[in-house]
């Protein structure tokens, strides 16, 4: 969100909210173990948390969005090992400007055209559906975040898919290791 925050398209005091569905992974040794070692039924359906809207994360996501206020997340923990999917729905009739969904994503592709692990997917996505389904593991084993953005006039939905285990956690970290030591940053994960 923070672009569009940045280029005033979303006002500041903007109500967003967003939920995320991860692997199971991202819970540590102790969820791990509870997904693969127990016969338990509701471990089969994805299972919200944090429901105390109190997530560790919240700061932070308020912080580089530019919103004056923290969104309303929900974090959504699935029957699977590794990949992440976030989804914030947007609605223009709150926008400062008059944008479409083809806007949206040419304004995040312009904004991240230099960035060489982040992907914004054209707006004509569908070919990047597989029969009609959001494949949010597609990003896993690589560095790479993908940004998606779908909708119409009065609605848009931002989708980025990314691997939790790497560019949510050791991926980032290397990443930014080599950063802050002057190296490439793709060094150790290209």
């Amino acid at each position: 969100m923070q672009p569009l925050v940045a280029e005033g398209v979303i006002p500041l005091e903007y109500p967003a909210s967003c939920y995320a569905l991860t692997g199971y992974s991202g819970g540590g040794k102790q969820l791990i173990s509870e997904y693969q070692n127990s016969k338990r039924e509701e471990l089969f359906a994805p299972r919200q948390y944090a429901l105390n809207l109190n997530h560790k994360h919240l700061p932070e996501m308020q912080l580089y969005s530019g919103l004056n206020t923290a969104p309303l997340f929900t974090p959504i923990v699935g029957n699977y090992y590794q990949g992440d999917a976030i989804t914030i729905p947007l609605f223009p009739r709150l926008f400062r400007k008059t944008v479409t969904a083809r806007d949206v994503q040419e304004l995040l592709a312009s904004y991240y055209k230099d960035e060489r692990f982040i992907r914004v997917i054209p707006y004509d996505s569908e070919a990047h559906l597989e029969d009609g389904f959001f494949n949010l593991m597609q990003c896993n084993n690589t560095n790479y975040l993908d940004i998606f953005v779908f909708g119409h006039k009065d609605e848009i939905l931002l989708v980025s898919r990314f691997d939790n285990l790497g560019k949510g956690a050791s991926g980032a970290a290397i990443q930014n290791m080599n950063i802050m030591l002057g190296f490439d940053e793709g060094v150790g994960l290209d």
